[in-house]
């Protein structure tokens, strides 16, 4: 990778940042999340005035809560500060593919060692469980969401992230500068509904239209006279429940990684306010390690379960074929 282009690269995320750092002296507080911070403020002293939890305890002068939703950078542009972050990531991913296809060679070394065995490991593991013919079609997706979701994880754990911003006269936090991409539910949401789309897409087009709706809602099995007639209700019953699952399943990919990435950096925060400041990393650290593991965990659910749902949805019982893939190469 030559200078001019880390330079190119740098100069880009530093406009990204420009939002956040575009005041005279020290960052001015936007406008947009001001008004976020009232919002929930009030809402906290609703809660307190009604007495539940966790809300009360915040708006009674409790610890600093990671709040539920992204902080808006300004009042215009629909920037927030987990956009920035995945911004961020996405700069990081680009620099470290720079970096590894460099100096491409038949015998890898560095970063190209590296990539080469991370890519590779990612998918042998899919073909063993989409099959070759799936995994090659797809793993532009599969791979770039894997790494995507890893990698933002893992920068919502850069000590930082989530506890430094712009604090009121009281020294209490109105917003963060940087959100973990992971802890806001529009970016999980946006994830699993593009797979949804590609979903039904791949779908359509490995089986056919009627074979996808067979594949739903047909009798499996051969059945004839009176018993065909009374397996043909069953099956369309199971396959209305079918659809309705299918349904269900983008929103669960959302809740499933927002939920664990959102409640882990909650909890990583309220086990720092348990002590004085000057050690507050103290109570974190055991858990601090346990998040690394668990970003890790969590973007590969995620990938395994788009695969596992697609591979679902196209099987239609043909495993000759995959077979007869693997004896051709």
């Amino acid at each position: 990778m030559t200078r001019r282009s880390i330079y190119s690269i740098l100069v880009a995320l530093l406009c990204c940042a420009m939002p956040v750092f575009a005041a005279e002296g020290a960052p001015a507080v936007p406008e947009a999340a001001v008004e976020q911070h009232e919002a929930e403020h009030d809402a906290g002293h609703a809660a307190a005035a009604h007495g539940e939890g966790a809300d009360a305890h915040a708006a009674e002068g409790g610890h600093h809560a990671l709040p539920l939703n992204a902080t808006p950078l300004h009042s215009s542009l629909p920037i927030s500060n987990s956009i920035l972050m995945v911004w961020l990531a996405v700069g990081i991913i680009i620099l470290f593919c720079r970096a590894a296809t460099k100096k491409m060679s038949l015998i890898p070394t560095g970063f190209q060692n590296f990539a080469e065995w991370a890519v590779e490991s990612l998918y042998d593991f899919l073909s063993g469980l989409m099959g070759k013919h799936l995994t090659l079609r797809t793993f532009w997706f599969f791979g770039t969401v894997f790494f995507f979701i890893l990698v933002n994880n893992y920068m919502g754990l850069i000590p930082g992230v989530g506890t430094v911003g712009w604090k009121d006269e009281h020294g209490h936090m109105i917003a963060p500068w940087l959100r973990g991409a992971n802890a806001d539910i529009n970016m999980t949401a946006a994830m699993a509904f593009s797979f949804a789309g590609l979903w039904f897409y791949w779908a359509l087009t490995e089986n056919s239209v009627k074979q996808f709706f067979a594949h739903i809602f047909a009798p499996k099995g051969s059945f004839a006279g009176a018993m065909l007639a009374v397996m043909v209700p069953v099956f369309l019953f199971v396959g209305v429940l079918e659809v309705i699952s299918i349904m269900i399943r983008p929103v669960a990919l959302t809740f499933r990684l927002f939920g664990n990435i959102y409640g882990g950096e909650q909890t990583l925060e309220s086990l720092m306010a348990l002590v004085p400041k000057s050690i507050a990393f103290l109570p974190a650290l055991p858990f601090y390690f346990m998040e690394l593991l668990v970003g890790f965990v969590q973007a590969l659910v995620f990938t395994l379960l788009c695969a596992i749902f697609l591979k679902l949805i196209c099987d239609h019982g043909d495993h000759d074929h995959d077979h007869a893939e693997e004896g051709h190469h």
